[in-house]
């Protein structure tokens, strides 16, 4: 069942269980919109079960974005939810535009909030977590060999926190868990560690592991934990087998019926893009150095994922042996095909 509001960007879908489902297409960004869910069990008039997925960034559109969204459930819908009787507060995963929202959140409700364990330390206490990983960030930028304003971008991460201030973690989520009896817990690290899948019935919640448009940012695994391109596709591997799934949604844009053929296609992406990376590393290159060989048209809006990319690719590359590192010693790091 497939309802949409251009008004509101608000879409409403009803599992096999009745459970609904409520996707708010919010702007967290200036160039970016992300989906958040409110999940509502029970009559309408008085919903025994509400959860909150996602809560958007910590931007003001992003939040009256949000309020907007949840306002046009209940007048659209009839939905009897509020902020009072908010059963659950869950993170997907420890991104700015999925949790840095989180904080304002908190001051209207008290309902309790789950992430996986992975991400516990950057949501309840950014900066503890923002000194953790200077040290990694500081030798990643010059392990890329980045110049210029794209290695103080890159910097400016080891710098300020995106999260505006910490919130306890009530609920801990591992892999395997079942969540108030709702949500099956499926951990899908490699765009991020603490990534989280969630089964609702015969839906699934896919965060920004399988995306309908595009194929999720990924950094090298030695610079945050659960990342890179290895995890990626193993956690592929493990949600393609899931049985009577017949809807997928994705932390952005529209919902996902043919979410298999999507799961093919992200993985030929990503062979395309090794074989691509591979064909031009003849000669020893820096990140930044096969990044821009690999798009010699970058924007300025898009490089620094690209070099995320490209450097977590390398690392896959390496891990294979089918990439060799000039001198590993060395900094900046230099690739070149294996021979």
């Amino acid at each position: 069942m497939f309802e949409f509001d251009p008004a509101t960007h608000l879409t409403r879908h009803v599992t096999s269980r009745g459970t609904r489902v409520y996707v708010m297409s919010i702007r967290a960004f200036a160039h970016l919109s992300v989906n958040s869910f409110l999940v509502v069990e029970g009559d309408p008039h008085a919903p025994t079960y509400t959860a909150l997925i996602d809560m958007g960034s910590s931007e003001t559109q992003s939040r009256l974005g949000l309020i907007a969204g949840l306002e046009a459930v209940r007048r659209d819908y009839g939905e009897q939810w509020s902020w009072a009787s908010l059963s659950r507060l869950i993170v997907t995963h420890a991104h700015p535009d999925h949790a840095a929202g989180l904080p304002w959140v908190r001051t209207q409700t008290d309902a309790p909030l789950a992430a996986h364990e992975w991400g516990r330390l950057i949501l309840e206490d950014p900066q503890a977590d923002l000194a953790q990983g200077r040290p990694l960030i500081e030798r990643y930028v010059a392990w890329t060999g980045v110049t210029g304003s794209y290695a103080q971008r890159l910097g400016r991460r080891a710098e300020k926190s995106w999260m505006p201030s910490g919130v306890p973690v009530e609920t801990v989520l591992h892999d395997g868990d079942r969540l108030d009896d709702c949500f099956d817990i499926i951990h899908t690290p490699g765009h991020e560690g603490s990534q989280v899948c969630l089964r609702l019935d015969n839906f699934l919640l896919t965060a920004d592991h399988v995306l309908p448009y595009n194929s999720p940012p990924l950094m090298p695994e030695w610079v945050r934990r659960g990342g890179g391109l290895s995890q990626y596709l193993a956690s592929l591997d493990k949600i393609e087998p899931l049985a009577g799934i017949d809807l997928a949604l994705g932390g952005h844009d529209m919902p996902m019926p043919h979410w298999r053929t999507r799961i093919t296609d992200l993985r030929e992406r990503y062979e395309s893009k090794l074989a691509a990376l591979l064909e031009i590393a003849d000669v020893p290159q820096t990140t930044e150095q096969l990044t821009l060989r690999l798009y010699p048209n970058i924007r300025e809006a898009q490089a620094i994922l690209l070099i995320d990319q490209t450097a977590a690719l390398a690392e896959y590359l390496l891990v294979q042996g089918r990439l060799s590192s000039v001198d590993s010693s060395d900094l900046p790091a230099r690739f070149v095909r294996s021979s």
